[in-house]
């Protein structure tokens, strides 16, 4: 079960990321992520400290959120990433084009 919440909206969008994101829920992830940067364009950061498990669906679905932001002049920024998730964005090389904190 995934959790995409909206922890802030002062200068960033801070989302709070938990649970697991797989090819069954990255389409939620993307619609709940691109609905609150509608609403409100600014850098988009996620928390993903509670987030125990992503694929490559949900890599691809960093990436399209990413791609639109960056259209926009904005960034992403992840932070507080467990090591085995963060192992997959360098192995697919995305640590170098997306933030890590």
């Amino acid at each position: 079960m995934q959790q995409v919440r909206l922890v802030s909206a002062d200068d960033k969008l801070v989302v709070a990321l938990t649970g697991e994101i797989d090819s069954a829920t990255s389409e939620d992830l993307y619609a709940e992520v691109a609905a609150m940067y509608q609403n409100d364009k600014k850098d988009v950061v996620f928390d993903c400290a509670g987030l125990e498990f992503i694929d490559s669906t949900t890599l691809g679905t960093f990436v399209k959120i990413f791609k639109n932001l960056k259209a926009d002049g904005n960034k992403l920024i992840l932070k507080n990433m467990r090591p085995r998730i963060k192992k997959l964005f360098e192995i697919c090389a995305l640590d170098r084009i997306m933030e890590f904190d």
